[in-house]
């Protein structure tokens, strides 16, 4: 897999994977930046919780939950200091639907975090996750 960024000006680039897709990065302008597009690390939590979420939802599709909406949210704390690394992260998994099994939530939320998810499973040797969900019944 390769990856690149090119440079316009300022701290705006764009960048492109092996997918072919596009996606604009930039800085704050507190740091130099125009804020044309997402922070790199912002792109590392979207990153896991991408991950994750789609590793969770096609488990649970497979478990044949009636699921109607998801959602994935990734809150992180950062160091106070340079480099400003993560020091801890919160997974929250939010599942909509009817009559979906706690036990298929966990279950789905467990084998992505332990087997399937690279975003994670490279992450975990960094920083410590943590996962919480709720279910919210239709």
């Amino acid at each position: 897999m390769d990856a690149k960024v090119t440079w316009h000006d300022g701290l705006h680039f764009t960048g492109t994977a092996d997918s072919g897709h596009e996606i604009i990065l930039d800085g704050s302008p507190k740091s130099g930046g125009t804020d044309k597009g997402s922070r790199p690390l912002e792109l590392m939590l979207m990153s896991l919780a991408g991950c994750t979420g789609m590793d969770v939802i096609s488990i649970l599709r497979k478990k044949r939950q009636d699921v109607v909406d998801f959602e994935v949210k990734v809150h992180a704390d950062q160091a106070d200091s340079h480099p400003y690394v993560y020091t801890n992260v919160t997974v929250e998994y939010i599942v909509t639907g009817h009559s979906i099994n706690p036990k298929a939530v966990e279950r789905a939320i467990d084998l992505s975090e332990n087997a399937y998810c690279p975003a994670q499973a490279m992450l975990i040797k960094a920083v410590s996750i943590k996962h919480t969900y709720k279910i919210i019944e239709m």
